[in-house]
């Protein structure tokens, strides 16, 4: 599986990938879930809002048991942050049936759509809009850096978006969720585990900050009679980092946009995103606010106008304990563990549709070790007895929770 889906979306410069919603490479890799789903001979389906599902058993009978993650990625993004899931879904249900298991719940195996957000600037469209956290209006809103809406990228992709929208009767049929993710830190390497079972999600956001100050000619302007907000930005990314530092939490501006974004000129406009994360809520609005302060403070000196927008917002998870519980009780005697001791448990600074449709289905999380700890990079890498390790693990709980 993993032959057949590597070379998906994959720049050859740099080596990452690049599967974005609604593109080319999105339906080939919607085309290979839909080849693996048939070769086992599961039934497909895409809903309204564009997530694959490949069912064992009946979808209509309810208490179904849902694994998956996704296939898309971030810019020049890793092989396993989300397919990693998927294909040991695909696994899990290959080791079941090897052991001869009876299922006695239906099963199914999810390819959720634009996860990571990389195109439209908002993770987890496909979850959120299937759990009524992203309306069909606000949905149609969305644009990509070059414009194209989100309405116009489904028609191009042959997808209805007029059919965009909550689906809380599909929600309704599922008993349980778990997702299988790489994990995106070190702390199961810290541990020496090569699995691990999610306690929460991290509060977090994306603000997006715009200066503006006068476009000049570089060459022939005085400093002193400058407004250039590059220099205002400059001094807000600086800002989030000691203000991270002081709170403990997480704070990043990695994505910019400048105008005229001319090499000889100073900006008019320059635009930053910033991503911020910490343990709980107060923590959170804590960091922002001091970061947005200091923005106001330097763009006030400098001459330059702000405007701050919170462009999305998932508040803390935390997943169901008693279906946490659970995995980590089945886990307990599982093949994975030679040490005697329990499946650790961990906290996760990352969003996941798991967290997404937590508010609505009994949802947990299962983490393989990541060695490095390094994740939305080519450079990502889970060792293959780990990613084994993590098949087994999955197939133990889905045998627990689905089978007799």
């Amino acid at each position: 599986m993993w032959a057949s889906l590597r070379n998906i979306g994959r720049n050859a410069e740099s080596g990452g990938y690049r599967r974005y919603a609604w593109t080319g490479a999105d339906a080939d890799c919607r085309l290979w879930f839909r080849m693996q789903a048939e070769a086992r001979g599961l039934f497909l389906e895409t809903d309204r809002n564009g997530n694959q599902w490949a069912w064992l058993g009946d979808p209509l009978a309810g208490d179904a048991v849902v694994t998956g993650s996704h296939l898309d990625s971030v810019p020049d993004g890793g092989a396993f942050d989300g397919p990693l899931g998927v294909v040991s879904s695909f696994a899990a249900l290959d080791e079941l049936r090897c052991r001869g298991a009876e299922f006695t719940r239906p099963l199914a195996i999810t390819n959720f759509g634009d996860e990571e957000g990389a195109r439209f600037g908002l993770a987890c469209v496909g979850s959120r809009l299937a759990a009524g956290q992203l309306t069909t209006e606000a949905a149609h809103r969305l644009r990509d850096g070059d414009g194209v809406t989100l309405p116009r990228a489904m028609e191009a992709a042959g997808y209805d978006p007029d059919a965009i929208g909550p689906d809380p009767e599909r929600l309704a049929r599922i008993g349980a969720f778990v997702e299988l993710h790489v994990e995106q830190g070190r702390a199961l390497d810290l541990t020496g585990d090569p699995v691990g079972i999610a306690s929460a999600i991290w509060p977090h956001g994306r603000w997006r900050f715009d200066f503006r100050g006068e476009a000049n000619h570089a060459g022939t302007t005085r400093l002193v009679d400058r407004r250039d907000p590059m220099l205002t930005y400059a001094e807000t990314v600086l800002a989030a980092r000691r203000e991270a530092e002081l709170t403990g939490a997480l704070a990043t501006f990695g994505k910019i946009a400048v105008e005229p974004n001319g090499v000889n000129a100073i900006p008019s406009l320059v635009r930053g995103w910033l991503d911020s994360r910490a343990a709980d809520q107060d923590t959170l609005d804590t960091v922002v606010a001091a970061i947005e302060a200091a923005a106001r403070d330097h763009a006030e000196q400098a001459g330059i106008d702000l405007d701050v927008v919170r462009e999305s917002f998932t508040p803390v998870v935390e997943f169901q304990h008693a279906l946490r519980d659970e995995l980590g009780a089945l886990l307990k005697g599982s093949a994975i563990r030679d040490t005697g001791r329990d499946v650790p448990v961990l906290g996760t600074g990352a969003g996941h549709d798991a967290g997404i449709l937590s508010a609505s289905v009994p949802t947990a999380m299962l983490f393989v070790r990541n060695p490095t700890g390094i994740s939305h990079s080519p450079a990502e890498y889970a060792a293959e007895d780990d990613c084994v390790a993590g098949v087994i693990a999955l197939a133990d709980v889905l045998e627990g929770l689905a089978c007799r």
